[in-house]
């Protein structure tokens, strides 16, 4: 559910939303900025979800190893 906010700019920033993001767009924007900021997501528990995947960590595994083993045939290179 949306919720309704009152906030106070200065007129310089006020019509550069108007004119640059469009007035039906400065919520959808202010949102998306701030988002970021003031979000909390826990990585942890979203880590510890990819951790118990155990078909995901195994092609994460066989990826990287394929990395190493192709890196290991490479001839050094100077400079």
């Amino acid at each position: 559910m949306l919720k309704k906010l009152t906030i106070t700019v200065d007129p310089e920033v006020y019509d550069g939303l108007h004119s640059v993001i469009g007035r039906r767009r400065i919520s959808r924007f202010l949102n998306d900025l701030a988002r970021p900021h003031v979000v909390v997501r826990n990585l942890a528990t979203g880590y510890a979800a990819m951790a118990a995947d155990e078909a995901r960590e195994a092609e994460a595994a066989a990826w990287s190893e394929g990395l190493v083993g192709d890196a290991s045939h490479e001839p050094l290179r100077h400079g």
